[in-house]
């Protein structure tokens, strides 16, 4: 059962607090980075869940390798929102933290 992984637990946890750093940002950012950010988030525990639907291991690693490639995608867009001062330092490095972590289960 996927919700037993801890590592899609800790990507949906991820995911609500992603909701919540993004809910500050700029109103005409919702169609674009904000959208994007929250896009990324999602990914990242659906294929974890997809993955687990599967019938192989094989299948199941491939869902593991795209919700990897969301992560990593995530991370490039966290760096931007920080670079063009939508989320401080500190917030990067927690959520930067969150996403190495979740990588490294996978």
């Amino acid at each position: 059962n996927y919700k037993e992984l801890k590592v899609w637990q800790k990507s949906v946890d991820l995911a609500v607090k992603i909701y919540d750093i993004t809910a500050n940002f700029p109103k005409e950012e919702l169609y674009g980075l904000t959208s994007q950010i929250r896009r990324s988030v999602i990914s990242i525990s659906s294929n974890i869940a997809e993955g687990a639907g599967r019938n192989s291991n094989k299948d199941f690693n491939n869902f593991l390798g795209i919700s990897h490639g969301s992560s990593c995608e995530l991370s490039t867009q966290l760096i931007i929102a920080y670079r063009i001062n939508f989320i401080n330092k500190m917030v990067l490095d927690s959520v930067l933290n969150d996403i190495d972590e979740i990588q490294k289960m996978n």
